[in-house]
Parts: C-alpha cells; sequence; structure tokens
C-alpha cells in the first residue's frame, strides 16, 4: 500500500473520493453543466505519487483541491492535493457516456502535500497554487458549491470511509496542463496563513 505523511508519520489511505465540479468558475471553464448533487468518483490507492510525471502522449492536466484525512468517520486532517487528469481521454469518454477512470484513476495520478490535524474553524481555509512562481489557482470554502462537511455526509451515506482516507474537494478555475520541468507550489492557508506548503518539479517518467 502507498502511503501519504501525516503529522511526519506514514499512513496508508485505502482510497481517495473525489468531488467534481464543486466551484462554479471551474464548471464554467470547462463549459460543463453545474450538478444537483455532488459528482463523487474514486481514485485507488495506486493512483498516490510523491512526484508530479509529464506525459507527453497524453496531456496530463493539474486540479489543485483543498483535501481532508479521515479518522474516525470524521474531517480529522487537511492537506493540498493534485488531481492529475487525462483531459482529452477525458473528454472523450464523457462524450460516450462512460466513466472516468481511465482519465482520472491511473498510476500516479494523486499527488498529496503532508497533512496535519485540522483546525478548529475550517470555513477559514483557502487554497493556493504557484507554477514556476505564479499564481494559478486560488480557492477557498465560501466558493464550494458543496461544504466539506456536507460532501462527507453524502459519501458517508454509501460508501464507508476507512481511516486515513482522504477526500478531495474539488478544484477552482485555472486548471492546465502539466509541462516537464514545472515547479509546482501547493500552500493551505487559514485565515490567510500558510498551514500547508510544499513544492514539487515535474520529472519525466
Amino acid at each position: 500500500m502507498k502511503s501519504v505523511k501525516f503529522g511526519g508519520k506514514d499512513v496508508c489511505p485505502s482510497k481517495i473520493v473525489c468531488i467534481g465540479r464543486n466551484y462554479a468558475a471551474h464548471i464554467q471553464e470547462l463549459d460543463n453543466e453545474t450538478p444537483t448533487e455532488p459528482v463523487i468518483f474514486i481514485k485507488p490507492n495506486s493512483s498516490l505519487s510523491d512526484e508530479i510525471y509529464f506525459n507527453a502522449e497524453n496531456s496530463i492536466h493539474y486540479e489543485g483541491e483543498l483535501t481532508f484525512l479521515i479518522r474516525s468517520g470524521k474531517l480529522h486532517g487537511v492537506g493540498f492535493g493534485l488531481d492529475l487528469t487525462k483531459r482529452e481521454l477525458q473528454s472523450t469518454l464523457k462524450s460516450k457516456g462512460l466513466p472516468w477512470e481511465r482519465s482520472k484513476s491511473f498510476d500516479n495520478s494523486a499527488v498529496f502535500s503532508e497533512f496535519i490535524t485540522l483546525p478548529d474553524d475550517i470555513s477559514n481555509l483557502s487554497i493556493e497554487l504557484h507554477i514556476n512562481e505564479r499564481l494559478v489557482q486560488r480557492g477557498n470554502h465560501e466558493l464550494m458549491l458543496y461544504k466539506p462537511t456536507e460532501i462527507l455526509n453524502e459519501i458517508s451515506g454509501f460508501l464507508s470511509l476507512e481511516d486515513n482516507d482522504l477526500i478531495m474537494t474539488g478544484t477552482p478555475e485555472g486548471v492546465g496542463a502539466v509541462q516537464q520541468g514545472d515547479v509546482f507550489t501547493g500552500r493551505i492557508l487559514a485565515n490567510d496563513t500558510i498551514i500547508v506548503e510544499q513544492s514539487w518539479t515535474v520529472k519525466s517518467p
């Protein structure tokens, strides 16, 4: 089983539950319909990676996301996540009414910072993604169509969440293609103070 860091220790999520179309501006960005309920899909443990890899054959798009770690069925930890997506393949699958797994759940498609214990007030949390020191994505709790506690309740209504499972809460506008050599820096902020920060340099596979 692959692992992520929580409080300096390796922990193994059995799965990553992801929410699509949770920011209005991103929905418009990709010309999607606004959902009437959370759009939910899953990445397996095998999707986890410590690195971002460039793919010359299939363009990979980045999606920065506020991500929560689960303990005892509750939101317990928080970190920065990258949901990496084969965008052209996803568009083809969507046009045929087929599932997204080939474009979303492939190896190395889920990259995370270290996780820390969740602050008391999650309504003050926000994310930023910088590429080569340029801000490309920014989002916060207020802009989410479905808030983290709503998402947790929705998921728990049909799916058992194990300790250390992860919930990715959707991406704000500003997604784009991953380029070899790019330096990604993801941040989680609470009341505009950085509480999590991690950088990655895009590598060849």
